[in-house]
């Protein structure tokens, strides 16, 4: 299955992409780790086995951008964003499973990014190779993106998958390349006049565009946390914590409306703010929001949370058909818009409901 439409009926001989795999993998093995449910480990496993034979690159290694309804490459290019999630379900399925080639693979997949896409000359990571990982022209994630060297939104997921891979290694160039990440986060990505974090950067660190990403910004805030105590360091467990604080205060006075739900992107030269809710952002919100109570106890934040989650309810969860609307307007219409393709997947919500759940039991 690689698409389901806004109807949530199911597109025939759909095309199968790296992002929505990667994420079903993830979600229904994190799910089956949070309450060990049999049905949910049955669907891991098909996820993991269909990934790796048909998605794998037996020749170069890593992972194919899209294959075909049968399973055959139509897209072969290496989109490190799409190797970081390969390595993130990975992980997360060898914490359920126990099966050693899903580790080993992770490691491989963490060994190919670490060669072929790491700037050693000016840090970070490149964002796209061919199939062979030869250079290629257009390294964009997607056609919205910006056609850059160096983007937020890759190093963010490379970011998440090391937390989880050191998590199950604890390998010291895992540690290392992790430490790495979050001290760029803070000294690259992290504008400490606005307190948001810029998307677009060229090769040598130069930001190429004033928009903003109001989701990112505070998904970033809760999962620096989580890469600090990965490492185990003391002073960025501190940094990034009031880095959280900081980008946390600034995303309620400018993406969070009490009963409207937090809007998408923002450009900080014009000042024009993209008021369309999408799914995604909202349980961002959520989280980010949730660690900035827990370090802070102002209660502030907790109660844009339910209000948040108030908003998601009545708006975002589609009652007639089921599943999430993919983004709803400022009069909360819903655009008609895929309950499942490459981008819109379980992963967001899954990921924040569960964490929630857990923590506040």
């Amino acid at each position: 299955m690689g698409k389901r439409d806004h109807f949530n009926k199911l597109i025939e001989k759909a095309n199968k992409g790296i992002i929505l795999n990667t994420r079903l993998l993830w979600s229904f093995a994190a799910a089956c780790n949070f309450n060990n449910d049999s049905r949910l480990k049955t669907l891991a496993e098909r996820a993991y086995k269909y990934f790796e034979a048909h998605f794998y690159d037996e020749v170069n290694k890593g992972f194919f951008w899209q294959v075909d309804y049968l399973g055959s490459p139509v897209n072969t290019r290496k989109q490190i964003y799409a190797q970081a999630f390969s390595v993130y379900s990975y992980a997360e399925y060898f914490k359920l499973s126990g099966y050693e080639q899903a580790k080993e693979r992770a490691m491989e997949t963490f060994s190919f990014i670490e060669k072929k896409a790491r700037d050693l000359k000016e840090n970070g990571y490149f964002e796209a190779f061919q199939k062979d990982w030869s250079p290629i022209d257009d390294v964009r994630l997607s056609e919205k993106d910006q056609n850059a060297s160096k983007t937020m939104n890759t190093h963010l997921h490379i970011l998440e998958a090391y937390t989880t891979l050191l998590q199950i290694t604890g390998n010291i160039k895992v540690k290392e390349a992790l430490e790495n990440l979050v001290k760029l986060f803070l000294s690259n990505f992290l504008d400490n006049e606005s307190g948001h974090y810029g998307l677009f950067f060229d090769e040598k660190w130069s930001l190429q565009s004033p928009v903003i990403s109001f989701g990112h910004d505070i998904e970033a805030a809760w999962l620096l946390i989580e890469a600090a105590k990965m490492v185990g360091d003391s002073t960025l467990i501190a940094q990034t914590t009031e880095a959280a604080i900081f980008v946390a205060d600034k995303f309620l006075e400018e993406a969070y409306v009490e009963n409207k739900g937090v809007s998408n992107e923002k450009n900080l030269v014009t000042g024009k703010i993209d008021f369309d809710r999408h799914w995604w952002p909202q349980v961002e919100a959520m989280m980010g929001l949730h660690y900035a109570f827990n370090i802070s106890g102002d209660k502030k934040y907790k109660t844009a949370i339910l209000d948040i989650w108030n908003f998601t309810q009545n708006n975002l969860i589609d009652r007639q058909n089921g599943e999430w609307f993919f983004r709803v307007d400022q009069s909360n219409r819903p655009y008609t818009q895929d309950k499942l393709s490459m981008w819109k997947t379980p992963y967001h919500n899954c990921r924040t409901l569960m964490r929630l759940i857990k923590e506040t039991q």
